[in-house]
């Protein structure tokens, strides 16, 4: 073969390289910017996710030791009616209920149906780990 056409075939050839070189090289600048959109995108949403979690864990009372709520649903039934014993505490290792309602944990968000045959007061107390303990009362009217 003629030096001449081997020169046209080692330019060609190193041309095709270079073209072949600088297709690789875009194609790992697009992923490698694609990457980093991506990693943008997962950290917002996380950061926006842990925020989510942060207002729900407030919302459920957060590290605080409470009785979020206490009621009775309706307040005020006729006789032989039934109504809803409902509660909501944080961080309580037990609950108990006086009278006694039937079984009752600790929980965010629990109801025991009750049929009192007379206006009862009911007490709810609950106990953390450490013993300390916190009570409140509610009224449900039988007329």
């Amino acid at each position: 073969m003629p030096q001449a056409a081997m020169k046209i075939i080692s330019r060609v050839a190193a041309v095709l390289v270079a073209v072949a070189l600088v297709y690789v090289l875009w194609i790992f600048w697009t992923r490698a910017r694609q990457n980093h959109a991506f990693q943008e995108r997962a950290a917002q949403q996380a950061a926006e996710q842990r925020a989510r979690d942060q207002q729900t864990f407030e919302g459920m009372g957060g590290n605080s030791f409470a009785i979020l709520s206490f009621f009775a649903s309706p307040a005020s039934i006729g006789r032989g009616e039934e109504s809803e014993l409902c509660y909501s505490v944080s961080n309580a290792k037990t609950v108990s209920i006086a009278p006694p309602v039937g079984d009752v944990w600790p929980a965010f968000d629990h109801c025991v149906s009750v049929t009192p045959r007379k206006t009862t007061t009911y007490t709810i107390t609950i106990a953390d780990a450490a013993g300390h303990t916190k009570s409140t009362t509610t009224n449900l009217q039988v007329h």
